[in-house]
């Protein structure tokens, strides 16, 4: 190989590479489609495919040879994102569909949702990590109503209800009315009303039609009179969220605790809000332990600060209590609620419907608790956006709840930060995710302040034949109190379960028969000075606190 011929493939390798790092580099923007049906949701998305070159030849030449078309043209785009069979055959998206592609400026995640109202747990997934919602409405279906239709005052309302940061009204089909401006601004002038009502801040209305191609990534000569963005330039400028994220306060939940080996260990886990750095003090939740951080760490190698959604693993200046499922927090900055009751926004998204009395687990950041529904606060018309009263939340509903959990839960509402305001609602039996919340406020509880000195530890050593005549003596007192000699209960988890317990107002019991000076400094610790070695002590304890209490 010649000299020349060396130089020009290193020089290609650099500016391969150099195109490989701008595209990783680029911003990410996850957006959703929603509307009424036959508003056009799928043909949309298949045009900013199609008019972005990010559709193979083979995609296109199997949508060509389709037996369906239901475009009337050369073409029907909206086969590029109706993948199901069903979908296809009927005409509808009923699934979530996801698609990928890139531009210049940006790379983008899109998510199809269904426009059926029996699909609006489908429409809540796919929109819950959208930065952008377009709503799609139908310039001739308004034409007709003389009026928004239900289903996109509903998806528009379901947007406000997920925060999702910025909406813009794709106005469809402007080629079936003309592409008349008086009707575009009528359209312009209802969507906005509505937007106000719903409180959102960010709102955009384009003129479009998918199946023409107009404004949606070439600009229309066919409305000249519009002198906004298409959709594609609103897409690739309008400003993402991270940053106004990443300057809030410290959230890291716990994932997993790292321990390769003695030397090391370390935190791992996302950082749901706000930056961390080397140096920055930080406290431990539950426990309140403060320490510093010593170093942030990736897989390659260490950074001086990291910000939402980073992950990372922490290694912290001292060896403080730790687990999955807590939290680190910056420790002059403002503390998430810490509360095991909450009220909250429910998507129900189960055939059996959500009761008062049921109880379910919790999913939040990395932790899992019972949750156990308290209340319905009322049930939500999504057509209308008013209130109703409601006895159970049916699949697909929403309503307002009030939820009491039995360890309490570290979070933001929802409005504050949609990471740390979300909660996903299990089955305990069969696993299944039954519903989404996102939490509007903490519920404070009159007697909060007085049970959390209910909890605690008594260690009777040896005497096993006492524990559960003690935890029965405390329980017709009116405490909660279990054993926790269970073989699973390792003794270096014990401050740990104690700590738990603690905070949910039980008191822990236990007979072992040695446990070790670290061991016994940590439940103390935990127990915040309700530690007790003999029968005599903790009935006495617990005899006041019975007396204060009334009972």
């Amino acid at each position: 190989m010649s000299a020349s011929a060396a130089v020009w493939d290193v020089a290609r390798e650099r500016s391969f590479r150099a195109f490989l790092d701008d595209h990783l580099e680029q911003e990410m923007l996850r957006f959703t489609t929603a509307g009424s049906v036959d508003d056009g949701k799928s043909t949309l998305i298949g045009r900013l495919l199609h008019d972005t070159k990010s559709v193979y030849e083979d995609q296109l030449a199997t949508i060509r040879a389709s037996r369906v078309n239901r475009s009337g043209g050369a073409i029907d785009l909206s086969l590029l994102t109706d993948g199901l069979k069903a979908e296809r055959e009927q005409g509808i998206t009923i699934d979530v569909a996801y698609r990928y592609f890139s531009t210049a400026k940006r790379k983008f995640i899109i998510a199809d949702t269904p426009g059926h109202e029996q699909y609006t747990r489908n429409m809540a997934t796919g929109a819950s990590t959208a930065d952008v919602a377009i709503v799609l409405i139908d310039a001739k279906a308004f034409q007709r109503a003389g009026e928004l239709l239900p289903q996109s005052r509903r998806h528009t309302y379901i947007a406000s209800l997920l925060r999702i940061p910025h909406v813009v009204a794709a106005v469809n089909k402007m080629d079936l009315v003309g592409y008349g401006e008086a009707m575009f601004e009528q359209i312009a002038v209802e969507f906005m009303a509505l937007a106000k009502h719903l409180n959102l801040k960010s709102v955009a209305v384009i003129p479009v039609s998918a199946l023409a191609g107009d404004n949606v990534v070439e600009r229309s000569e066919a409305m000249g009179w519009y002198r906004g963005p298409t959709l594609l330039e609103y897409l690739e400028t309008v400003p993402l969220a991270l940053a106004e994220a990443a300057a809030g306060p410290l959230r890291f939940p716990v994932q997993l605790v790292v321990r390769p080996d003695a030397a090391f260990r370390g935190f791992a886990g996302r950082v749901e809000r706000g930056e961390v750095r080397p140096g920055m003090r930080v406290k431990a939740l539950p426990s309140g332990r403060t320490t510093a951080v010593k170093r942030v760490i990736t897989y390659d190698g260490e950074l001086q600060a990291a910000s939402f959604p980073s992950s990372v693993t922490l290694e912290l200046a001292d060896e403080i209590d730790l687990s999955r499922g807590e939290m680190l927090v910056e420790e002059n900055q403002a503390a998430p609620h810490a509360s095991t009751g909450f009220r909250a926004m429910v998507v129900w998204m189960h055939e059996e419907p959500l009761q008062e009395g049921r109880t379910y687990l919790a999913k939040h950041t990395t932790r899992t608790v019972r949750a156990t529904v308290r209340s319905i606060c009322y049930g939500v018309n999504i057509q209308s956006a008013q209130h109703r009263d409601a006895v159970a939340v049916q699949m697909n509903e929403i309503a307002e709840v009030e939820f009491e959990t039995n360890l309490p839960l570290f979070f933001d509402t929802y409005a504050e930060n949609r990471e740390m305001g979300a909660v996903i609602l299990i089955d305990a039996v069969t696993n299944a995710t039954v519903g989404a919340a996102m939490i509007v406020e903490a519920v404070s509880r009159e007697d909060a302040a007085e049970g959390a000195r209910h909890g605690g530890f008594v260690w009777l050593r040896g005497q096993s034949n006492e524990v559960y005549r003690v935890c029965e003596r405390l329980r017709a007192l009116g405490l909660a109190a279990v054993v926790v000699d269970d073989p699973m209960i390792e003794e270096a988890a014990l401050g740990a379960v104690v700590r738990a317990l603690r905070l949910a107002n039980v008191i822990a019991v236990s007979a072992r028969p040695e446990l070790m000076a670290s061991t016994i400094d940590g439940v103390k610790e935990a127990a915040e000075g309700n530690y007790f070695a003999a029968v005599d002590e903790v009935e006495a304890w617990a005899k006041g606190l019975s007396g204060r209490s009334g009972r």
